[in-house]
């Protein structure tokens, strides 16, 4: 038995096809298929039900993978031993980032990050936080960015800062007037959302469900900050934004922002991954960069955490 043969077995186990599977191992297919049958052999079972399509797990074959898994897991953290103790900071760095965090999150360290660390080989990938968990999970990054917590225990969370919410507000808007906005002065039926799939979303829905709107009709959804914006200008409604958003508005578009009376809604912003822990030396030279870099943008202490995670009961 082989790491090399496990790692074969996990690909197909993910990909439910030899083909596939090949190709994400850079190998040939034929090479692929001979290493599993001889680990079939060497077992003297049946980890794959071949006459299934697509291909699916015999059920001693599923308590393989579990265990493979772990196995190829801890044979990755010996590399990750040596690299600690030679003090190398380098090799490749999978990273994900949810959508409402990459534009504002992402210029403030990269720079500072890749000067730091030119032997890191960075792959930063956009992702919602359903897609940062399954990838966490299958080992396709190594690192992800999003809103917290997820009540996940698989991940491991750290947090990074916690981002206030602002309200863009519109001049025929009823709340204009008002300096501050309460809470419980938001109506969900007349606040421009992002679309379905982004968890700033969810965290919006939880704030003013928290307060009592109970009428869940929108009149729109967006992809993007921009779009809520120019939307919001046009007077269709007010919308929320996180506060870094905020910081590259122009003087005409500030005279629109609201701040929150305190404690003021946030979210959550950490660093997750795997409770594996792979390459944790790389995941604590990112945390501190963003750390070093993120004091001197954002600092709120009395803040209100909103979860993108319904509670029960809300």
């Amino acid at each position: 038995m082989t790491i090399t043969q496990l790692k074969y077995v996990l690909a197909v186990a993910e990909y439910q096809n030899f083909t596939v599977a090949s190709e994400h191992c850079f190998v040939t297919q034929p090479t692929l298929s001979m290493q599993i049958q001889k680990l079939e052999e060497e077992l003297d079972t049946k980890i794959f039900n071949r006459n299934k399509k697509p291909i699916q797990l015999t059920e001693v074959g599923d308590k393989i993978v579990e265990q493979a898994k772990i196995i190829v897991d801890e044979s990755n953290r010996i590399n990750d031993i040596v690299d600690q103790q030679k003090g190398f900071v380098g090799g490749d760095f999978k990273l994900g980032i949810i959508p409402t965090i990459m534009p504002t999150l992402l210029p403030l360290f990269l720079k500072t990050f890749i000067k730091r660390y030119p032997k890191v080989n960075l792959k930063v990938e956009e992702l919602t936080t359903e897609e940062i968990v399954k990838k966490l999970a299958d080992g396709h990054i190594d690192v992800a960015i999003a809103a917290t917590p997820l009540e996940n225990e698989a991940i491991k969370e750290r947090v990074l800062y916690y981002e206030p919410f602002v309200g863009f507000v519109p001049k025929e808007h009823r709340l204009y007037e008002h300096l501050k906005l309460k809470v419980d002065d938001l109506d969900v039926d007349d606040i421009l959302l992002l679309e379905d799939g982004h968890c700033f979303k969810e965290s919006i829905l939880n704030l003013c469900s928290t307060f009592g709107s109970k009428n869940s009709h929108f009149q729109l959804h967006s992809g993007s900050f921009d779009t809520l914006i120019k939307l919001s200008k046009e007077g269709l409604g007010m919308t929320l934004l996180p506060y870094l958003q905020t910081l590259d508005l122009n003087d005409k578009e500030k005279i629109h922002l609201r701040d929150f009376t305190e404690p003021v809604p946030a979210r959550e912003v950490s660093i997750i991954y795997h409770k594996s822990q792979l390459k944790i030396h790389l995941i604590e030279v990112l945390k501190n960069t963003i750390d070093s870099v993120i004091r001197g943008v954002i600092a709120f202490n009395d803040v209100k955490i909103i979860s993108p995670i319904q509670k029960k009961g809300a």
